[in-house]
């Protein structure tokens, strides 16, 4: 038999991809809410700034003006979102029973989880992309009605927009390889919500070595890479750029090659 050729397993994931009917609401409805939680934000601030005091407003460029662009509760529902689906493309096959057949006209397991990832990325990118872009803009023209809103070439400010737009990628990939592990749809969801939103509330920078740990995980990486400015609160343990980029590169090359060596070597 000729084997698939790569291309043809990305064509076959991209449909797969799509044939599941809670996808496009799935990335519509998440998407509406990340941008509105944002949006919401700013206009509070817009309407709310006259009545700010003074310290409030010394602040508010860059600190406030940022945070109202890429909000803490917009950044845990894009986890999710993009987790939960990444999580369902391999898991779905799985509880259906589709992976049998898949692995039967392919049995390179493999190239099979790599084209998943291949697929999963690319349109995770797009989505966090789009959902950056536009949380970005949208609130910035908002408060610059105040004179207080950020252009993108402000210092950190590219900066903290890509760490948005690749905080989708990353958690999707992290979301497929606890599939891989776990194989059943509740049980990763809930793990996945702990890794990703619970965990780093039970963890705080006041030690060093929860401080090590807050920074290691995906949403510390994602607040440190969306700072901008100076904190008016002394940090004791403050985690680095470059710390938290490398923690966005490790999380999700552990979960592909996770998902790669389980399904491989696991029996269906």
């Amino acid at each position: 038999m000729t084997p698939a050729r790569f291309r043809d397993l990305l064509a076959a994931e991209w449909i797969k991809l799509w044939s599941l009917r809670s996808t496009p609401w799935a990335f519509g409805i998440s998407a509406l809410v990340v941008i509105g939680i944002n949006v919401n934000a700013a206009l509070a601030d817009y309407t709310n700034y006259p009545n700010y005091p003074q310290g409030t407003k010394d602040l508010f460029v860059p600190i406030w003006a940022m945070r109202d662009a890429f909000t803490l509760g917009a950044g845990m529902v894009l986890m999710l979102a993009a987790g939960s689906i990444g999580a369902l493309t391999l898991v779905s096959e799985y509880g259906t029973g589709q992976i049998r057949t898949t692995f039967a006209a392919v049995p390179a397991r493999r190239s099979v989880v790599a084209a998943k990832m291949a697929v999963v990325t690319a349109v995770m990118l797009v989505y966090g992309a789009f959902v950056a872009a536009v949380s970005f803009g949208v609130t910035q023209a908002v408060l610059s009605g105040r004179h207080v809103g950020l252009p993108l070439d402000y210092p950190g400010a590219l900066r903290a927009t890509a760490a948005s737009a690749l905080l989708a990628p990353v958690c999707a990939l992290i979301g497929m390889g606890l599939g891989a592990l776990i194989r059943h749809t509740a049980t990763t969801i809930v793990t996945l919500t702990g890794v990703l939103l619970l965990l780093p509330t039970l963890v705080n920078d006041r030690h060093a070595w929860s401080a090590a740990l807050l920074h290691a995980l995906p949403r510390g990486a994602w607040d440190r890479l969306t700072e901008v400015g100076d904190s008016p609160v002394p940090v004791l343990y403050p985690a680095t750029i470059t710390g938290a980029w490398i923690v966005y590169a490790a999380w999700p090359l552990a979960a592909a090659a996770v998902a790669t060596v389980v399904v491989h070597r696991r029996d269906l």
